[in-house]
């Protein structure tokens, strides 16, 4: 069994919310990380990077949420077959975790990236319900949690941004992010 490795608020819910939609089953593995848990030898072989989330299934080990993300929709049969839209997919769940994160939670980019950021994803979401047309895939995942993540942690007025709260909104209300992120509220 797919065994994840996470702290108790750490970039692992994202994978938890991604393995829940897809329903594969999985032990999750909450390290103590005030405790320093994620420092000790025992997962430093897993990740010596030291960070969460990890996955290891079977003698297969991989960290960084948005690799294990692109890695459980290609095993899991979720990517599409052509070469170009799997690159799009690539493409969100990079933004998700390099551009849009950074964008977002480093506060000293925040006031700028923020519109910039935020008004070309409400064009997209006005046009359609995902980030890819009318089907959800992995990249909803890595894109839809950090800004699910906004009204979670910080007080940005997102009013501007209808249809980014709207699509907030649809992902929030999906069975498996209840199950997962939105538990932890």
């Amino acid at each position: 069994m797919l065994k994840l490795y996470g702290g108790a608020r750490s970039r692992a819910s994202i994978v938890q919310w991604y393995l829940e939609e897809i329903e594969v089953p999985y032990e999750f593995i909450l390290l103590d990380m005030p405790a320093g848990e994620h420092l000790q030898p025992e997962f430093l072989s897993i990740n010596p990077i030291g960070k969460v989330p990890a996955i290891v299934e079977g003698d297969f080990q991989l960290w960084e949420s948005g690799a294990i993300l692109l890695y459980l929709a290609e095993k899991h049969g979720k990517l599409p077959n052509s070469v170009e839209e799997r690159a799009l997919i690539t493409q969100w769940v990079l933004f998700g975790n390099a551009t849009l994160g950074t964008g977002i939670f480093i506060e000293a980019y925040r006031e700028k990236e923020t519109p910039r950021l935020l008004n070309p994803l409400n064009e997209i979401l006005t046009k359609q319900p995902f980030l890819m047309g009318n089907e959800w895939n992995v990249a909803d995942i890595a894109v839809g949690a950090i800004l699910a993540y906004i009204p979670l942690m910080l007080k940005l007025d997102l009013s501007p941004y209808p249809a980014v709260l709207e699509y907030i909104k649809r992902l929030t209300e999906r069975p498996a992010f209840q199950k997962t992120i939105g538990a932890r509220q």
